[in-house]
Formats: C-alpha cells, structure tokens, sequence
C-alpha cells in the first residue's frame, strides 16, 4: 500500500511551487471554495458599520483604484428605482476579516468618485456591470496600493483561462467574515456570450465584485485581473463581464479623475 500522505505532502509542495499558473493543472479545478488567509488587496465595501459586495485594488499610476461590479455601487431594482450607493459615505477596508462589525488590518480607504460604464447607469445593462472606484489617502496619508499591492488589469484576455478568484461571502454564509478563494478555469457563458462562467461552490451574496486573477502568484504577485463577479443564479455557478476596451475606457476617466 503507497503512503498517501508522502502524495499528499508532495502534492502540497507542487501547488506551492505552480501558483504562478495555478494548481490546477496538478490537480483540476477545485469544486467548493475554501478559507483563506487572504489576499491583501482583496476586500470588501464598507458604510455605516456594514459590508457589502468585494472590491480589490488595481495597478494605476495614482495607486489608488480599486475594481468591483457596477451593481455594487449603483444599483436598479425590479421597479427600476436606482440606488446610488456612493451617495452613502463609502469606504474600502482589504483584508477584512473578523466576524460582527469585523477588523480592518491594514487600514480603511474613504471612496472620493466612482465611474461606470453609461450602459450600466442608464440600462442597467449586464455587459457593464462593472466599476472602478478611486479612494483618498488613509488618516496616515498612505495610498492604499503602497500599502496592500494590486493586480494589474487586462483587456485583451480570452475566454478559456486558469484563474484564482478571491471574495467575501455574506455573513450569513460566512460568520467569521474570512476571504474565500477558488482555483478554477473560466469559459464563455452559453447563454450570454458576452460573459465568462465557473463552477465553484461557496460564492453567494456577498461576492460580487470578486475578481478572477490570473498568472497568480500568491500575495506577493497577485497577477493580473481579467474580469470581476457580477452574477450567477446560484452559488455554485458564477458569470462575470470579460474586461474589454470599454472596461478599459472607466478605468482610465478614472485614473483621470485621480
């Protein structure tokens, strides 16, 4: 009989040692997601004293932007009623963990704009679910990218890709407010074509705005950052806008704006 934990030690050593295009090529794609440490530039949306949706820093020349879905800052509802949630005093907290009100490690960073795609303010249209907010320095007058890192943001990416996806489930889901992470493979969405798909347990509310790295290298070199979680009828099976030239043209009246 083989000693199945030597296997499993070695397979643990190989993971450690392809994080930079991901273990599933080791091991397959994971099905459930699971706890993690957490990824510092991954967190979450913060106002008065309550968190919703996952946010992640992105490289800029201002180091002060961060990702997230559209529907996570400006929102219609069946009525077609709009709630303008950068109305509210919004603020950025990565690495939240803690359960309750939680605890912010490294700091919070206050939302001072926040820029969508027309379509999705308009039409609320899915092809642009997605935005990118620009934060203030912190009370010591760092910026949050000094502080935590970024991945970069890439526009030309295909469909078919090995990807890390981090995000912060409800607490409903998730009392101790822990970062999640699922090692997975994205494909086109059948239905909508216009988005990427996977299946990975463990994404329920919450995890909006998740973004999908790849080439992941760990904390230190969180890659690059191709799309962010916008929706999925249940928690096992999530889709998300590909980043585009028009995603490329928020973010950039975004660094604009600084």
């Amino acid at each position: 009989m083989r000693d199945r934990s030597r296997w499993l030690t070695l397979g643990s050593a190989l993971c450690a040692l392809a994080l930079v295009t991901g273990c599933s090529r080791f091991f397959g794609p994971q099905t459930e997601a699971t706890a993690t440490d957490g990824l510092p530039s991954v967190g979450v949306l913060v106002a008065d004293g309550a968190h919703w949706c996952t946010a992640s820093v992105v490289d800029s020349p201002g180091r002060n932007v961060i990702a997230t879905a559209g529907h996570c800052v400006m929102n219609v509802d069946e009525d077609g009623r709009v709630e303008d949630l950068t109305e509210q005093d919004l603020a950025f907290a990565p690495g939240f963990r803690g359960s309750g009100e939680g605890d912010a490690p490294y700091g919070m960073w206050r939302v001072k704009g926040a820029h969508l795609d027309d379509r999705w303010k308009h039409q609320a249209d899915d092809r642009a679910d997605f935005a990118f907010l620009t934060l203030e320095p912190d009370d010591r007058g760092r910026d949050v990218q000094d502080v935590v890192g970024a991945s970069v943001p890439q526009w030309d990416s295909g469909f078919d890709r090995d990807v890390v996806v981090y995000g912060y489930p409800d607490s409903e889901h998730n009392p101790g407010n822990r970062q999640i992470s699922c090692r997975t493979r994205t494909e086109r969405d059948e239905e909508e074509p216009f988005m990427l798909t996977f299946t990975c347990g463990g994404f329920w509310t919450g995890t909006s705005g998740s973004p999908f790295l790849t080439d992941f290298g760990g904390p230190g070199r969180p890659g690059r950052v191709i799309a962010v979680l916008s929706g999925g009828e249940t928690d096992d099976v999530s889709t998300a806008v590909l980043f585009t030239d028009a995603t490329r043209k928020v973010y950039e009246a975004a660094v604009a704006a600084g």
